[in-house]
């Protein structure tokens, strides 16, 4: 049975993770499109394998994601899973010409997604969200892609992060605290944005996507030990790099979404080469080191086939030997001060 971890920072019951979580956007036919039923074989292999925190976004699919989900979700006790979905996009109706997400998402429904982070457009994405789930309520709602990877420049997301604060941060804390969720936060590609808006309000959880794994730990500088101080949560999502940690440095490895460059896999190499040498497998020791961290509640990794989702599960019960990260720290492919 997977390990699953309570977070309570508001002394309200809190939520139970489980260790492993699920990243719904490989099924929302990321990359390559697949099926319904190949979509609803994953995620039964993912329950059936005990994994019980599920996250997903409007963004996903362009609702195809939450659509897939509830299809699943539907004959599933509600108190016997943790559930997060995030606002900050209004999907819009286009043509096929003029849809979003060309060659990244395949066979969804043709609409643009439009940014608003106010406070009536963060309640309105969360009842359409609720519609295309088929549920009566979500546990976290997460603000989504408020980073310089999604809006360009430090100023335009400067724009967007005051906008939050003064619309969308609002709508959340009134969510909160009148019980419609049990905590928020922000999804995005970036620690510094967390660490801005958590100096600044009163946040739970936040979901950092590939910026604390094996290869990257900057987040270690000021954010996470923050986050620890002030019992905040932090689920990590993409652990292996968009790829290059669970496949290794080969050709056609993926780095932050692109093709990863020398550095990754000369990087991923040598952390490779230690892992063998104690016996693990990178993509094991990938999955596991951001749990390794007081804050980590959960590591939610994609799978858009069973065999995926076996791996992740495999990896989520490898047994690690504490000397593989002493050896990382002493070649000095860890940080020294990474909770190990």
């Amino acid at each position: 049975m997977l390990a699953t971890r309570h977070w309570d920072r508001l002394g309200n019951g809190g939520l139970t993770f489980t260790e492993l979580g699920f990243g719904a956007a490989p099924i929302a036919n990321l990359y390559r499109a697949i099926s319904d039923d190949d979509a609803h074989a994953v995620l039964t292999a993912a329950w059936d394998a005990g994994l019980r925190y599920f996250d997903t976004a409007p963004l996903y699919g362009y609702g195809l994601s939450e659509t897939r989900l509830n299809r699943f979700l539907r004959d599933k006790p509600r108190e016997d899973y943790v559930l997060s979905t995030k606002i900050g996009r209004l999907l819009r109706v286009s043509d096929a010409a003029s849809r979003d997400g060309v060659g990244k998402w395949f066979d969804i429904p043709s609409r643009v997604g439009v940014y608003d982070y106010g406070y009536d457009a963060t309640m309105r994405c969360l009842e359409i969200s609720l519609e295309r789930l088929g549920v009566d309520r979500v546990d976290i709602l997460y603000a989504h892609d408020l980073d310089v990877f999604n809006h360009g420049t430090a100023a335009a997301l400067q724009a967007r992060l005051d906008e939050f604060m003064a619309g969308g941060y609002r709508a959340l804390l009134d969510l909160r605290d009148q019980g419609v969720i049990r905590a928020f936060g922000a999804g995005v590609n970036e620690w510094e944005p967390c660490q801005w808006m958590l100096e600044r309000g009163d946040f739970d959880i936040f979901l950092l996507a590939g910026r604390y794994t094996l290869l990257e730990q900057e987040a270690l500088q000021s954010f996470l030990p923050m986050a620890t101080a002030r019992g905040v949560g932090v689920v990590v999502g993409g652990p292996f790099n968009s790829g290059v940690l669970a496949t290794g440095p080969k050709p056609g490895a993926f780095y932050n979404y692109d093709p990863a460059p020398e550095w990754v896999l000369k990087r991923a190499g040598h952390l490779q080469k230690v892992c063998a040498a104690h016996g693990v497998g990178l993509v094991d020791a990938a999955f596991q080191f951001p749990l390794r961290h007081p804050a980590v509640v959960s590591v939610i990794p994609g799978g858009q086939g069973v065999s995926e989702m076996a791996a992740n599960v495999a990896a989520a019960t490898a047994v690690i030997p504490d000397a593989l990260w002493q050896d990382l720290k002493d070649q000095g492919l860890m940080r020294a001060d990474a909770p190990v």
